[in-house]
């Protein structure tokens, strides 16, 4: 990790527990990570285009809550690489945990019917982030947060692994590139932490822009961004074709994907 501040800016010193490998206040005044806070634009503005469509197509709220989820985990990121607060930490770092519920809801309850809610499991996973934020709020340690994050993924891919696996085998592609993306980002994410002070002194030896290009954090935003969107996609696949719909991915621009539901359900 880096010093706790390389330099002083707009926000003051920092509060958080965490310093992540990028310079602080290098390129703005007003940022305090400016590479890993800018990286949240991928987790921000794409799942609130999905939420406001998925809305426009009719489809269960538990989805467009899913995309929400996602943006408010891009914001609050984004509030904490900007500021480097302990307040703007758990801003970014709880919202992982519900947002994550959310997902692990849709993807175990996407063989129900139409519009039905289970209070077990929303019972269980409600007690489970009261209870992840209730400990994290009294004992301020990171790595506690990252297994109980790390906890709902593997649920997560144990799951989807298990639905492509016996139940829809040619959403494969789907669920494994969403998942390759995600550990891709995962694997950055490591080499950041481990890697820092090797990767702090090659940034100064080259041009700014080219540096940029070993903010690995930032890199862990956007690969886990794109993945984590993919798996809503993935889902809502899942489930559209459980319910009867006619799911089809288009690309926005040829570039991004969205699912989109043909107007007539299948027979």
């Amino acid at each position: 990790m880096a010093p706790s501040a390389d330099r002083l800016g707009y926000w003051g010193r920092p509060t958080s527990t965490l310093d992540w490998c990028e310079d602080n206040y290098v390129v703005s005044f007003y940022i305090a990570e400016f590479w890993n806070t800018v990286s949240n634009l991928i987790m921000i503005l794409p799942p609130i285009y999905g939420a406001i469509q998925t809305y426009k197509d009719g489809l269960e709220f538990r989805y467009v809550y899913s995309f929400l989820g996602l943006a408010a985990v891009g914001i609050g990121s984004w509030c904490f690489h900007m500021t480097l607060q302990y307040e703007m930490q758990l801003l970014d770092e709880l919202p992982m945990i519900y947002s994550t519920c959310v997902f692990v809801y849709c993807l175990y309850e996407c063989f129900k019917q139409e519009n039905t809610l289970s209070l077990f499991s929303i019972t269980l996973l409600l007690f489970f982030s009261v209870s992840v934020s209730v400990v994290y709020l009294q004992w301020k340690e990171p790595v506690f947060h990252q297994v109980m994050y790390g906890a709902l993924v593997a649920c997560l891919v144990m799951r989807s692994i298990f639905i492509v696996t016996w139940v829809y085998p040619w959403l494969k592609p789907m669920c494994y590139i969403s998942l390759s993306v995600f550990l891709l980002g995962f694997l950055l994410w490591n080499i950041d932490n481990l890697a820092c002070d090797s990767l702090r002194s090659t940034r100064q030896r080259l041009p700014p822009v080219v540096g940029a290009v070993t903010q690995f954090h930032a890199w862990w935003h956007i690969l886990t961004g794109l993945g984590s969107y993919l798996h809503i996609l993935f889902s809502l696949q899942i489930r559209s074709i459980y319910l009867k719909h006619r799911p089809k991915v288009k690309f926005i621009c040829g570039v991004w994907p969205m699912l989109h539901m043909e107007a007539q359900k299948t027979s």
